[in-house]
Formats: C-alpha cells, sequence, structure tokens
C-alpha cells in the first residue's frame, strides 16, 4: 500500500510538472507569434477563437463560483450587463454619453458584488475605493477603457491561481504560479520597456485586407496621442501575446483540468451541454470571420458587445476574490476536493518526496464523471441569508 501511495504522489508530481512544462511552451509560441506579427495575431485570434473562448469562459465562471452567483444576485447582474451590451451597441451612434453610461454601470455591478459577498470594514472599504475609481474614470474614461481593453488578459492569472491550490505539492503550484507570472507580468513588462524591439513587426500582413493600414488597431490599445508610436506597437504586441495566452487558459487548459466547473454549469444550465457550447463557438467564429472581412469595425463593435458578458462577470468574482470576500469558501472548497490526506501533505515543506496530492485531471482520468464541487461558502456573518438561491 505505501509503494502504492508513493507511485501515485510521484504521478500526480510528474503530471503538476508536465502542466507547467506545457503552458511553459504555449508562452513561448505565443510571444514569437505576437512579436513577429502582432496584428494578424490578434486579428485572426479573434475571429478564430474570440467568441469561443468568452462562451467557455463565461461556463467556467459561473461553475467555478456558483455559491456566488445566486439568483437574486445573477438576476441584478445580467440586467446591469445587459446594459453594458446596449451601451457598447449605441457607442456607435452616441459615443460620448454611450461610454460614460458604461462606466458608471461597470462599476454598479463591482459595488453591488461588494454588497453581496463583503461585509462590515471590507464592504465599506471596497465601496469607498469604488467610489474614487469612478470618479478617476469619469475624468478620464480614455484611459479608462484602454485599461479595460487588457485587463480581461490579465485576468486569467487569479483564476489560475485559484485552480493552482489543487496541486497537492508545494513545489509543483510555485512551479505553476512561476510559468503564470512569467506569462503575465514579466513577458509584458519587457517587452514594454523596449526589450523587445528589434523583433517587434509593425506591418499587417495577412490581414491588411481587413484592418488597412492597422492604424486603428493601434490606437484601440495605446493612450490617446500615441497611435503612430513605438509605444502603440509595444502595447499591441502585450495585447496579442496575452490575449494568445487567454484562448490557451480558456479553450484548452481549464475545461480539461477543471472538469467539476463544467459539470456545476451543466448542473445549473443543462441544455447547454459541451458538445453544444462547442458548437455554438464555432458556429459564430465563421459568422464573425464574414463579418469582420466585410466590415471590420462593426465586427469589433459586436464582439465587443458580446464580450461584454464575460468581462463583467468575471469582474465581480475578481473582486471579492482580491476582498477576500472568498477566502474561507475556496478553502474550505479545496478541503473538500482534496479530502484530509491531502491537506496534511500540503502542511508539509519541500521536501523531496512531498509529491503527493490531488491528482490533476489529465486525459487518463478524464474519462470519470467530474464531480460537481460543494457550494463555496462566502465569508462574514449575516451573509447566509442574502447568499441563499
Amino acid at each position: 500500500m505505501a509503494a502504492d501511495a508513493s507511485t501515485s504522489g510521484a504521478d500526480a508530481g510528474q503530471r503538476s510538472r508536465t502542466v507547467s512544462m506545457l503552458l511553459l511552451g504555449a508562452v513561448a509560441a505565443s510571444l514569437a507569434l505576437a512579436t513577429g506579427a502582432p496584428m494578424a495575431t490578434a486579428v485572426v485570434g479573434l475571429i478564430l477563437f474570440g467568441v469561443l473562448h468568452n462562451v467557455l469562459e463565461v461556463r467556467y465562471v459561473v461553475g467555478r463560483f456558483s455559491a456566488l452567483l445566486t439568483r437574486p444576485f445573477l438576476d441584478l447582474l445580467a440586467a446591469l450587463v445587459a446594459g453594458v451590451v446596449a451601451c457598447r451597441l449605441l457607442a456607435v451612434v452616441a459615443p460620448g454619453s454611450a461610454r460614460l453610461a458604461e462606466i458608471i454601470l461597470g462599476y454598479a455591478i463591482l459595488a453591488a458584488a461588494a454588497h453581496h459577498g463583503l461585509d462590515g470594514r471590507r464592504r465599506l472599504t471596497a465601496l469607498l475605493a469604488l467610489g474614487l475609481a469612478t470618479v478617476v474614470s469619469l475624468a478620464f474614461p480614455a484611459y479608462h477603457f484602454l485599461v479595460l481593453a487588457h485587463l480581461p488578459n490579465v485576468v486569467p492569472l487569479f483564476f489560475l491561481w485559484d485552480w493552482s491550490r489543487r496541486i497537492g505539492s508545494r513545489r509543483g503550484r510555485r512551479v505553476f504560479r512561476a510559468v503564470q507570472l512569467l506569462w503575465v507580468v514579466v513577458v509584458p513588462a519587457v517587452v514594454l520597456l523596449g526589450g523587445l524591439d528589434a523583433w517587434l513587426g509593425a506591418d499587417p500582413g495577412v490581414v491588411r485586407s481587413v484592418v488597412g493600414d492597422g492604424q486603428s488597431l493601434l490606437a484601440a490599445n495605446a493612450p490617446p496621442g500615441a497611435a503612430v508610436t513605438v509605444v502603440a506597437l509595444r502595447l499591441l504586441t502585450v495585447f496579442a501575446f496575452m490575449q494568445t495566452m487567454g484562448y490557451v487558459v480558456w479553450i484548452a487548459f481549464l475545461p480539461r483540468v477543471a472538469p467539476d466547473a463544467s459539470a456545476a454549469f451543466e448542473a445549473r444550465v443543462p441544455w447547454a451541454t459541451g458538445p453544444r457550447l462547442w458548437a455554438a463557438g464555432f458556429v459564430a467564429a465563421a459568422l464573425f470571420a464574414v463579418l469582420l472581412g466585410v466590415d471590420f469595425s462593426r465586427g469589433t463593435t459586436l464582439y465587443a458587445a458580446l464580450a461584454g458578458i464575460a468581462t463583467y462577470l468575471e469582474l465581480p468574482v475578481l473582486l471579492l476574490l482580491l476582498a477576500g470576500g472568498l477566502s474561507g469558501g475556496l478553502a474550505a472548497g479545496t478541503a473538500l476536493e482534496h479530502g484530509p490526506e491531502d491537506q496534511d501533505s500540503r502542511s508539509g515543506g519541500d521536501e523531496e518526496g512531498d509529491e503527493n496530492g490531488t491528482v490533476i485531471p489529465l486525459p487518463e482520468t478524464r474519462g470519470a464523471t467530474p464531480q460537481v464541487p460543494s457550494p463555496l461558502a462566502l465569508g462574514g456573518p449575516g451573509n447566509a441569508g442574502r447568499h441563499s438561491a
């Protein structure tokens, strides 16, 4: 029995290292594509994977954080997000008013999340910070939307950090998290500081017929007045790189290693099975490919409206993760997933033999029926009544 446990622990450790190395390879490939042809990488990636990754992103967030996204709060969130979608569509005819309205609705979503998931001093602090941020964003809307354009590419870091709690080996978790910090923090910093300027390509290449000279694409990812500078090219390269890594995370990684989140989503929305979601994503991708080819500007406007659903669904969850509103629930959920033995294994140090722990569900374990995780208990006294479905 001891030999079997040791073998199982070694296999789990090997799988965690394999996952980290595969993601590291994806980082290298994405960086090579983005530096050599940032415009083509961004546009082709958007056409092929944009809609699909948003669909799978919504599935993961709703499934993983189902205890937070209960019906009363989810109904309010749906109404506010619908308002955001309308604002993005109306921005074509009334850009100024629509953008200011989206800012207000966006902060209203975050304030609703703070009221729903936090209490006491944490709630008050979050609401005051959101009030101050609202004033700043309304004063500088162009910079608000610049941050909002890049923020969704950073968000996967926090969900991957949360998922890494399943890696039983402390060393395995550290390696995995280091890979995530590499692509979310280190690589963008190197690009923005000019470390890769010699390899950056500014030619639209294969997407010239879609974006022309690419100035509109550069302007969309750069501060006001910087569209024709090297800063704009660096920002576009960072955007293309991180967008590509986002596709890897949402389409290739999390659906493979977190089947419990998919099962929890399907338990709430039985008709939205995996095959149907994938089929819908591919059909939408084909339709968007035609629309973007015919009218790139209108196509990106429609895509931005649909992408707002995923963005404004994940941001409230991210706020509560950062504010600690989910910390107790995450710890409890992790304990239920791992069991007592895994808790003991994580309490140990970085000993060479400390590789026992949760077996990451790679292909050989994916045949089993995924277990829907127990609801995450939200922190704070007095929250139980507000969070019931």
